[in-house]
């Protein structure tokens, strides 16, 4: 059992919980998620580590309530207790391995949507501690979306913030905001890292790519599985097949294929539309060994 020794309702349907998970806290990197088990006939829901203490032996987390799973997840309290949480999953962000000397000759911006802002933030942090400065742009429909802007403050070199009502910040998309900083405050960036809705990612990779910055998305909000066997997260980048929760899930922005992969989580919610995607894919409707017949 793994015990939750925190739980807190950030804003309407989000909540963070701190769990107890030693060997997940001691081995897990900025991009990395996990996947937690309520009991033994709950669903896995794969959920990116919002932040960890590696001496504590605590994995933070950040969710918002979809469907009944996670409904019963807002349900529970400090004491409480997963029967099962796995990880570390997925594949690290990318800097995590690069050159320290290399990575700070660079200037990143950070995107965040909604609750992209928890994956975003162990990112931003672990740039803080290894002395990078970046901006952070985080955007919400109003004020009681914004999530965990106080913790962001911390360690941005600078925050941005924007509501689609201009109830906190400024008003607008992230998106208004990213042309701004660039095109009137002459603000320039070698790297752009989006994590929210599949929408805004999509309309972010468009803008960046006008402006020529490079940019890595984080494709976790079509995982359901998390290992590849439901084709949930089949996605086209490039003229490649991966699968968010093997292969990512930071991806190359300008590769992905948004609108396909907005499509087949449509289609994805139905067992017809499960079906119908079965058959037209293949072999390559399922991660992992790509052989297995997944729900057959």
């Amino acid at each position: 059992m793994y015990k939750i020794v925190k739980a807190e309702k950030l804003a309407d349907k989000i909540y963070l919980m701190d769990v107890v998970a030693p060997r997940i806290a001691k081995s897990c990197q900025p991009g990395e998620f996990l996947i937690v088990k309520m009991d033994e006939v709950g669903e896995r829901i794969p959920l990116t580590i919002c932040d960890f203490d590696r001496e504590a032996g605590i994995v933070t987390i950040v969710f918002q309530i979809v469907g009944a799973s996670t409904e019963r997840m807002a349900e529970l309290k400090a004491g409480d207790a997963f029967q099962d949480v796995v990880g570390p999953l997925g594949q690290a962000s990318e800097f995590v391995h690069e050159d320290l000397e290399e990575l700070k000759k660079r200037k990143y911006v950070f995107v965040a949507g909604g609750v992209g802002t928890a994956p975003v933030y162990p990112q931003v942090k672990w740039m803080k501690e290894h002395g990078i400065d970046v901006d952070v742009i985080i955007g919400a429909k109003n004020k009681d979306l914004v999530i965990l802007a106080d913790e962001m403050e911390k360690v941005a070199g600078h925050l941005y913030v924007t509501t689609d009502d201009g109830s906190n910040g400024r008003k607008g998309m992230v998106t208004d905001v990213l042309k701004d900083l660039v095109l009137n405050q002459g603000k320039s960036y070698d790297v752009c890292v989006a994590i929210g809705p599949m929408i805004m990612m999509k309309f972010v990779c468009l803008l960046t790519k006008e402006l020529q910055i490079p940019t890595i998305v984080s494709l976790n909000p079509i995982m359901v599985d998390g290992t590849g066997m439901c084709g949930a997260c089949r996605v086209s980048i490039g003229n490649e097949v991966k699968f968010a929760c093997v292969d990512g899930p930071e991806f190359d922005g300008h590769l992905v294929n948004f609108d396909e992969a907005m499509k087949r989580q449509q289609m994805y919610k139905t067992e017809e539309g499960r079906a119908l995607l079965r058959l037209r894919e293949g072999k390559t409707h399922h991660g992992g060994c790509g052989q297995c017949g997944g729900e057959k």
